[in-house]
């Protein structure tokens, strides 16, 4: 019997059939994938290096969302801002996803690039090595934890009389809670990393 054109199974199939499990129930599992593409689960094996595979190809599939020339613009804080929103907007789009990422090891060729990249242009923008690890981890919480808020209610409390202040303030919040909260953290974030490159960075610890 020849054999077909179109593969059955291949390493995209697979990651964005894992992408689309994860973004349905927040998990995912081998047999699943192979449920879902027709086909026995030792033949998914055959592709992919087990879970942590699929793993990474779904991390893969994400960060191909995140736009590479936003590292590239000018000024620096520019180039971060820009970056920020796109890694924002590509995880935004896939929030279950970010429990399962955030948790594991990253080991995906593609994405490990798109950090290289990130450290470069930190570098040459005269950061000091000790400190862009600190700021990209940073930034990154921020990234995650606001594409979360993204998919989160708009109306996140439910004051009681108990809490007449917390009514008060949460009057005065329109439209776009989550947006606004994300570029006031993002405006502080850049506003402390300009100070990194005023001069020498405070030694940690005691």
């Amino acid at each position: 019997m020849a054999r077909p054109r179109t593969p059955l199974l291949d390493r995209e199939r697979i990651a964005a059939t894992g992408l689309q499990l994860v973004a349905e129930q927040g998990e995912f599992s081998v047999p699943q994938i192979a449920r879902a593409l027709g086909v026995q689960t030792g033949s998914v094996y055959h592709h992919v290096d087990g879970r942590a595979g699929v793993i990474e190809l779904i991390r893969e599939l994400v960060c191909e969302l995140i736009t590479d020339e936003a590292l590239a613009a000018d000024p620096w804080d520019r180039a971060l801002e820009e970056w920020a929103r796109s890694y924002r907007a590509a995880f935004a789009a896939y929030p279950r996803a970010i429990p399962l990422l955030m948790t594991t090891p990253v080991r995906a060729p593609k994405v490990l690039a798109h950090y290289e990249r990130a450290v470069a242009r930190l570098r040459e923008a005269g950061f000091a090595e000790r400190d862009v690890m600190p700021l990209l981890t940073a930034l990154e919480n921020l990234i995650l934890g606001s594409a979360l808020d993204l998919a989160a209610p708009e109306a996140m409390w439910e004051p009681s009389p108990e809490t007449p202040l917390l009514a008060g303030a949460l009057a005065t919040v329109g439209p776009g809670r989550a947006d606004a909260a994300f570029e006031l953290a993002l405006a502080a974030f850049l506003s402390y990393a300009r100070t990194l490159l005023d001069g020498p960075s405070e030694p940690s610890g005691p």
